[in-house]
């Protein structure tokens, strides 16, 4: 039997990384999209990457997108690739609307163009959401982002629906709510606390400088909600889906769990610092997930305490090798 192909923007990401392993155990034969640099960064995907066929091409550059999917003729196309932090998006908002936006119109021109038959799936975020019209939010639920970052995603997420119902091409967008784990980057706020929280146990750090300790998100992990990503590839009729837990805690909770999961009071070491505040603030994000629990029959396992203390262990492993 012919191996499935699948082609993955963003391979070298966290959630990349992990699609790249979900889909290397279900037999397929999987491409990664990376951009040449100086210093190529595999981190993520180094236990993989022998397994896997990398070809060069990049979000901006149309010529190589198609080419790239006309030569591999993929069965699937997962657009993982984008510039996705918030704060980054307000100081580079023109680069966060070219990769982030533009880059999906023409990763679908690339389908499009180069093998119309691929399926395609659009990182979707619920950013999109922003200053939340309604709680909790679903597949039903209108827009409001309130960052360049949430902006961009919102084209993302149209020109999907847009080049779905012109061009009768299967193409879905999963909106997927925070979705955490150890590859996160350290940038980001759950990665930020369960490093210093490693670090803060072993003696190499005092304290932890946090914005906002009241926003509150719907946290899952990443190596669960890859799976979402591929169920929605595998139905007969393409539909976007909210994917998260449907739970919502916040910053404070969070970096509490954290600190609990070795064992030490989170009020002693965390300060809160204006310099980590966002010009406009998400307060509330929480998924209604009820549609793909019933559709694909998809939900999450592991709740933000459990996935606090795994990202807690893998850090305090990594700062123990340095």
């Amino acid at each position: 039997m012919k191996k499935k192909k699948a082609l993955i923007t963003g391979v070298t990401g966290q959630d990349g990384s992990y699609l790249a392993e979900f889909l290397l155990e279900k037999g397929y034969e999987v491409f990664g999209l990376t951009r040449r640099t100086s210093t190529p960064n595999y981190d993520r995907i180094k236990t993989i990457v022998e397994r896997i066929t990398l070809v060069q091409g990049d979000l901006l550059d149309q010529h190589s997108l198609t080419e790239a999917v006309k030569s591999i003729k993929p069965d699937e196309v997962y657009n993982l690739a984008a510039q996705s932090f918030v704060p980054t998006s307000w100081n580079q908002p023109v680069l966060t609307g070219e990769f982030t936006a533009l880059g999906v119109t023409r990763m679908l021109e690339a389908v499009r163009l180069g093998y119309k038959e691929a399926r395609f799936y659009q990182a979707s975020s619920s950013e999109m959401f922003g200053k939340v019209v309604e709680t909790p939010q679903s597949e039903e639920t209108p827009f409001y982002p309130r960052s360049p970052y949430g902006v961009a995603k919102v084209y993302g997420h149209w020109i999907t629906v847009n080049y779905r119902e012109s061009y009768n091409m299967y193409a879905v967008s999963g909106i997927l709510f925070n979705h955490e784990s150890p590859r996160r980057g350290l940038e980001f706020v759950t990665r930020k606390i369960s490093h210093a929280v490693a670090r803060i146990k072993l003696g190499k750090q005092k304290k932890l400088k946090l914005g906002n300790l009241e926003s509150e998100r719907d946290w899952g992990y990443a190596k669960e909600y890859v799976e979402a990503m591929w169920l929605m590839l595998q139905k007969d009729n393409p539909r976007d889906y909210v994917v998260g837990t449907g739970e919502t805690h916040s910053v404070k909770e969070f970096a509490e769990a954290a600190f609990e999961s070795v064992g030490l009071d989170w009020k002693k070491y965390v300060e809160t610092d204006k310099e980590f505040l966002r010009p406009a603030e998400v307060d509330h994000l929480v998924a209604d997930p009820a549609m793909i629990k019933k559709d694909l029959g998809w939900s999450f396992r592991t709740d933000y305490r459990e996935l606090a203390k795994i990202m807690v262990e893998a850090d305090l492993e990594l700062e123990k090798k340095l």
